[in-house]
């Protein structure tokens, strides 16, 4: 039997839209112990969309400690449980992103949510206080320095992200951090057919084989004589396999351009989606790795450290693409349900696709190769699992 976490979440704007912040804890339904908190100061946000983040941040959570578990949300926003359950419809454009999110969290029908009285809800928004605080004075909700700190005697909270880290890394049933078996396997029902994404990362630029930070904050160079190559060979190699059933591409220029080589050679169009871009990396933009360790050692060492670290000068964190990439995955699983759909994106989506496929953690993102228009693929099952099918393939270019 699958076990059961409470998940209560709020969240919290001083001013509608203002400086704004959430809280969420996951609590054991039998003892009520805390078994993780999450909390996060936003910058300035609506009191809805603090209150979706918080839902999203409990989710997680529960899901860093148990993949498999049926989870009861508990919240004071009538709002978000009456939209959640599907009873009333989501009709702002700030709230169907962040709704999209937290149903790709754990698969459909294993989350059920309750409202509950303010009074009922004081520790997520305790945390959620204590967050927009912090962010007052210009810093993060630190778990060390919550008063609504976890019940246990254990080590003092910490965020679900660090938390899974460590399950993963130290823990020898790392492995129930991933999704269950796919459906696809012996004795699985006939799901039909899962919707497939082959994953191209984008031809060589200028800038590959210097190995400089090329994301979606910099020069957004075209491909290279020798990524022109490469794109005209994979294009060769998905027509002769025959299976790719539409092309979609992140906007910047190497993607399209490599899209486009593929699009031409199979008759179809290009479509557009922002959210597969590559990660803005601040003022790391153009620079080798080298040079960036160089310049800013001690930036670079947090954002190794951390997913949650943006790169220096306003940058995007792994945690923030991790968002944006599974809110794209999931509008284009529903557009392309149960078909076979050519992704053209950058490393970091590519890796983040494989890693929410697979369950990894983020430090996951460090361990995987991925070369200049490699092919690697994804399948999605109805119910709600995925199936890494291949990472970086090349042979397509030998």
């Amino acid at each position: 039997m699958a076990r059961t976490l409470i998940v209560e979440a709020d969240g919290g704007s001083r001013g509608n839209p203002g400086p704004a912040g959430y809280g969420a804890v996951v609590l054991d339904p039998e003892t009520g112990e805390a078994l993780a908190e999450a909390a996060e100061f936003i910058g300035t946000a609506t009191n809805n969309v603090a209150e979706y983040k918080g839902l999203v941040a409990g989710l997680r959570a529960a899901h860093a400690l148990d993949p498999q578990a049926c989870v009861q949300v508990r919240m004071d926003s009538k709002l978000v449980v009456e939209q959640m359950s599907g009873r009333w419809q989501i009709k702002h454009p700030d709230m169907k992103p962040l709704a999209a999110e937290a149903r790709s969290v754990f698969p459909a029908g294993r989350v059920t949510y309750e409202w509950i009285p303010r009074a009922q809800n004081k520790h997520a928004d305790r945390l959620a206080n204590e967050a927009m605080d912090a962010g007052k004075i210009g810093k993060q909700w630190e778990p060390g320095n919550s008063k609504a700190a976890l019940a246990t005697a254990a080590a003092p909270a910490r965020s679900a992200a660090a938390r899974a880290a460590d399950e993963a890394a130290e823990s020898a049933e790392a492995a129930d951090a991933a999704p269950s078996a796919p459906a696809a396997g012996w004795g699985a029902p006939d799901l039909g057919p899962p919707a497939t994404f082959v994953l191209l990362r984008h031809g060589e630029t200028a800038l590959t084989p210097e190995k400089r930070f090329s994301g979606s904050g910099g020069t957004d160079p075209e491909l290279s004589a020798a990524g022109r190559r490469q794109a005209e060979a994979t294009a060769a190699a998905l027509a002769a396999r025959g299976s790719i059933q539409a092309v979609v591409s992140s906007p910047l220029r190497r993607c399209r351009e490599t899209a486009q080589a593929v699009a031409d050679r199979l008759g179809l169009e290009v479509r557009i989606e922002e959210g597969l871009r590559e990660t803005d990396f601040g003022a790391w933009e153009g620079l080798t790795f080298a040079e960036v360790r160089e310049r800013f050692p001690e930036d670079l060492d947090a954002w190794l450290g951390s997913a949650r670290v943006a790169p220096t000068g306003g940058g995007e964190s792994f945690a923030t693409v991790a968002r944006r990439v599974a809110v794209a995955r999931d509008k284009l699983l529903a557009r392309y349900a149960g078909k076979t759909v050519l992704l053209v994106t950058h490393v970091t989506p590519v890796k983040t696709l494989v890693r929410l496929a697979l369950g990894a953690p983020p430090e996951s993102l460090f361990r995987m190769e991925l070369s200049a228009a490699s092919l690697s693929a994804v399948a999605y099952f109805s119910d709600g699992n995925a199936s890494v099918r291949l990472l970086n393939d090349t042979s397509h270019l030998r």
